[in-house]
């Protein structure tokens, strides 16, 4: 099989030649797979010179029509061959898929924006309300954690409502007993929570919000967001091999809603996550110094390099230029040229392409946990080691959801 590929106005025509039956359907898939990647919402199938299609061939056509009816884009096949043409008749398909053009039809009005840059990178940013903001709470001591010291006076309740937003170490069960060897790593939004165990099993678990089921988690310390968001930011790399530092996200948002603390989500393709994860649950087994080398190892488990590259990352934290009393033990200098300090942890999907200009935080959230496989949770950190340093997190487009901070209490 021979796929050449051209700009045709503003879609990406593909011109196919050979068999597109079960061997090279996956070779059609990635090159779809990439052309998405790079951007391309409205895509073009030549079949002039395809001489066989099989189911296998169909299913791929099948599911990138879906797909990129999913993101507002679209998939069509045009010139199709006499025995191509013959296939997508019999199979029911042919006006569904065979048309000379990807016109999307009439676009929907967009809302107002404005651009920003930063570093190359182009972002757009959407007012979603004006007045909306978070209220954070300090929950716990994570100071505790330098001794591995947590007891059951430690241990909170907390229930993660569709409009609060959480991270910290916590645990899916009931009470510190039920949870003492299994606290990690968690993070919540939009009614969804995630959370990595530390028992050994090494498997992300998730909870989602589902009639009167709220996730709720037995918490040993977190920051804990409640309230709206003022702004929507969409962003994209300056190039096919460029991504944008989560430092620049953050400073870029706190930019969009002109405050100096922010409650951030990010929802965009990786380009790779830095960071660490426990190893070990430290509830209940405290050590004078559990993280000094080279006991640290049994502890918590480092990214050497970028990790989870072309998934698809939720990305939830605090962002602030001027840490207050409570939020300062929880916030860590973000890195590169601005003064951000912050808290972020990841949760990382597998691939999908998101639609382009304004979405909404809950519809993509819910489509992460209930149609793509939860991969990994990440406390998100900066590895500035020389040499084997594997630098900071990074993202290629996406979108970030932004609340002001008005107010930080510690409770």
């Amino acid at each position: 099989m021979e796929i050449t590929t051209r700009p045709a106005g503003d879609a990406l025509e593909l011109a196919v030649t050979g068999r597109l039956d079960a061997y090279w359907a996956d070779h059609l898939a990635r090159v779809l797979e990439e052309a998405v990647r790079d951007g391309a919402d409205r895509i073009r199938l030549d079949l002039s010179g395809v001489s066989f299609i099989s189911s296998v061939g169909l299913r791929v056509l099948i599911r990138f029509y879906k797909q990129l009816q999913g993101i507002n884009g679209a998939f069509a096949v045009s010139n199709p061959s006499e025995a191509a043409k013959r296939v997508l008749e019999l199979a029911g398909l042919e006006a569904l898929l065979v048309r000379a053009d990807v016109d999307v039809g009439p676009l929907a009005p967009r809302p107002a924006s404005r651009a920003l840059e930063r570093d190359g990178a182009r972002m757009e940013i959407f007012e979603l309300a004006r007045d909306a903001s978070l209220r954070c709470r300090v929950v716990g001591s994570p100071e505790r954690l330098a001794s591995s010291g947590f007891s059951d006076a430690d241990c909170r309740t907390i229930a993660f409502s569709d409009r609060t937003i959480g991270v910290g170490l916590g645990a899916f069960g009931h009470g510190f007993t039920d949870c003492q060897a299994r606290f990690g790593e968690f993070l919540a939004v939009a009614g969804a929570a995630a959370y990595l165990p530390t028992d050994g099993t090494n498997v992300p678990d998730y909870l989602v919000a589902t009639g009167a089921l709220v996730p709720e988690l037995q918490v040993l310390y977190a920051l804990v967001c409640e309230g709206g968001f003022a702004a929507l930011v969409r962003f994209e790399a300056p190039g096919s091999e460029a991504a944008v530092p989560l430092a620049t996200l953050a400073d870029a948002c706190l930019e969009a809603v002109a405050h100096d603390s922010a409650g951030i989500v990010v929802v965009a393709e990786s380009a790779g996550l830095v960071g660490a994860a426990l190893r070990r649950s430290p509830a209940g087994t405290a050590a004078a110094t559990p993280f000094a080398y080279p006991g640290i190892r049994d502890w918590l488990s480092f990214t050497p390099e970028r990790e989870h590259p072309r998934s698809l990352a939720l990305v939830v934290g605090v962002a602030t230029r001027v840490p207050c009393a409570p939020l300062a033990p929880l916030v860590r200098p973000l890195g590169g040229t601005g003064s951000v300090a912050g808290h972020f942890h990841a949760a990382a999907f597998s691939y999908r392409p998101l639609p382009r200009g304004p979405i909404e935080l809950a519809p993509t959230v819910g489509m992460l946990f209930q149609a793509e496989t939860l991969q990994g949770v990440l406390h998100l950190l900066r590895d500035d080691r020389d040499i084997a340093g594997a630098g900071d997190s990074g993202f290629v487009r996406g979108a970030c959801w932004v609340g002001p901070i008005t107010e930080v209490v510690a409770r």
